[in-house]
This record gives C-alpha cells, structure tokens and sequence, in this order.
C-alpha cells in the first residue's frame, strides 16, 4: 500500500440551466451546450468517483476507502463515518438562473431518504456583470406567507437577492432558500447527499415540454424562515491557510499561493484542495503532480507532509 494524490474522473451532468462554461473556464471534457455540473469527488449511490491516476487508476474510491478506510479517511472521520466518504465536491456553470430550493436537515434527510442533510458553501469563480444569487429571506416569513407568496408567483420578492463577484463566499445552512443566479461558475462542497426540494422552477419547460417536479409541501417543514446571514468574510494572507469556513461538517481554507508552502498534517483527515484559479505542482516522495484551475485532487490522510508550489488560488477542505 503506498496512497499517493488522487484525481477522479469528473462525473458531468447536463442541467437545463447549464453551459459551456465547465469547459471553456475549467478544461472539463464536455460534448454538450448544458453542462451544468461537474461532480469532482462524489459516493453518491450510483454516481461514485473512479480514480484518473496512478496505481488504482480505474479503481472506484469507495472500493479504495473498503481496502484502506483509516489511511484515506483519517482516524477522526473514520470514528464518525466509519467507511462512508462525507462530503461531495462540484463545480457548476450557471447559464440560466437555478431552481429556487432547500435541503433538509440530517434529522429530516435520515427519516424521510435515509441520507445525510445537505450544508454547503459556495465559492464564486466567475460572475458575468450583474449576477445574482438568492440565499434566505428578505425579513423573517412563514409556512402561510411562503405558500400564498408560490401560489400568486410573488416568492421572489420575499427572498434576499445578493449581487456577486468572484471570490465571493456563501455558507448554507440546511433549511436556508437558495437559487444560484445566471452567469456564475461556482465551486461547491456540501455532505454527501443528493436530496433537493425544488420549491419554484420559473414555470420553465426542458425541451420535451415537461416542467420539473417541484416538492412544495416536502419544503415545508424543512425551511428556516428566519433571517440568514449567508456570506463569509475571510482574510487572503498570502501562503497561509485562511478559514472561510469552519462547522462540523467541514472545514474550508482559501490559499492565495504565491511561491511554495509545506502543509504538515495530522492523519486525523482526509485533505482536498480545488484550484480555482491559475496552476501549481504538490511535491510528494520525490514525486511531482502538476494541476490548474478546475482540478480537485484528494490527498489521503496517510499524507502527512508535503509542497505545494506554484502561483494560484485554493480551496484547501478536511474534516476537524
């Protein structure tokens, strides 16, 4: 057993708000004028991740996980989790504007879909002039008001619209209403779960004319209707780790690399970085694994020290 930094092969997904921005920005290997999403690191059921590189090239990380579970997890996560891989990491392109949508809490997801709840951070790569993003209420509503406001088509106007640049950051809780607005590629980790309610879709249809399936009443009791305070103000020290995001779930650090920096780790977790933007080289055993902007690479915990060089902007994620 020697673990060594992985790359996955993406898992593409054409959405009917989705570009071609995954491959124009990011290098992504897409045929399709809709791609909306790229699933980086994924154990989704029936969407799992196949290692791209190296010695268990082909291999699934889930099969990889079973045969090695401590030394990719980390001891700390592999108490938690056992054998499961916690969180799911994406890239997505938004031509048009998202769904409007809420997720669950864990209570809610275990009972009603046996899964985990869904908290997520976005981080913003690109935002065309004037984009937006939806996240919370303007003042603290209601189940009533939230219902009358989707049956005369006013939820808009009750939701806190934000307007954002790159490098914009926003925490969401689970319960928080959110909608990633056109004209905006985002960087997304959240727990490993595929549960949505979809709660207002633009009346729009794909192109067999069929609207999507909304989930009004699920919604319900999974909202917080109270006011949120979504986006995150962090610190860009040069070559240092500066948290954006720290909860239970995980731990996001932005790294603006500028030259080289020497990561000592503890074994207690798994280590992610997404590069989102420019390029550069992590040094490991004699070894030199080179990535640019759109490459997510998934250090096992059993990789303690190594470099990274090189000039770019990172998202750094474990579990703490």
């Amino acid at each position: 057993m020697n673990l060594y930094p992985l790359q996955f092969q993406p898992i593409l997904k054409d959405r009917i708000w989705g570009g071609t921005k995954l491959k124009t920005l990011l290098n992504k290997p897409i045929s399709s004028a809709i791609t909306g999403e790229s699933w980086e690191i994924s154990t989704v059921e029936n969407e799992v991740s196949c290692i791209a590189n190296g010695y268990y090239k082909g291999k699934s990380l889930l099969e990889l996980i079973h045969e090695f579970p401590q030394e990719v997890l980390g001891n700390k996560v592999y108490q938690i989790f056992g054998k499961q891989f916690p969180l799911l990491f994406k890239f997505l392109d938004a031509r048009e504007d998202l769904s409007i949508q809420v997720h669950p809490n864990d209570e809610l997801a275990a009972s009603r879909h046996n899964s985990f709840g869904k908290t997520e951070m976005w981080y913003v790569m690109q935002a065309d002039p004037n984009s937006n993003l939806i996240v919370g209420f303007k003042e603290k509503s209601s189940s009533e008001e939230y219902l009358k406001s989707l049956e005369n088509k006013t939820i808009l106007s009750l939701l806190n619209t934000k307007e954002v640049q790159k490098g914009d950051v926003f925490f969401l809780e689970t319960g928080t209403v959110h909608a990633i607005g056109a004209g905006t590629v985002i960087a997304e980790i959240q727990q490993t779960s595929d549960i949505t309610y979809r709660i207002y879709d633009f009346d729009r249809v794909d192109a067999n004319g069929n609207t999507r399936e909304l989930h009004v009443d699920l919604a319900l009791d999974a909202i917080n209707y109270e006011v949120v305070d979504a986006q995150k103000e962090y610190s860009k020290t040069a070559n240092v780790s500066n948290t954006v995001v720290d909860c239970k779930y995980f731990t996001t650090n932005f790294i603006p690399l500028n030259g080289e920096i020497k990561p000592v780790k503890n074994g207690e977790s798994f280590t992610v970085y997404m590069c989102v933007a420019g390029s550069f080289e992590l040094h490991f055993q004699n070894e030199i694994y080179r990535y640019q902007i759109g490459d997510t690479v998934l250090l096992p915990a059993s990789l303690k020290e190594y470099e990274i060089k090189g000039e770019a902007s990172l998202l750094e994620i474990y579990i703490s």
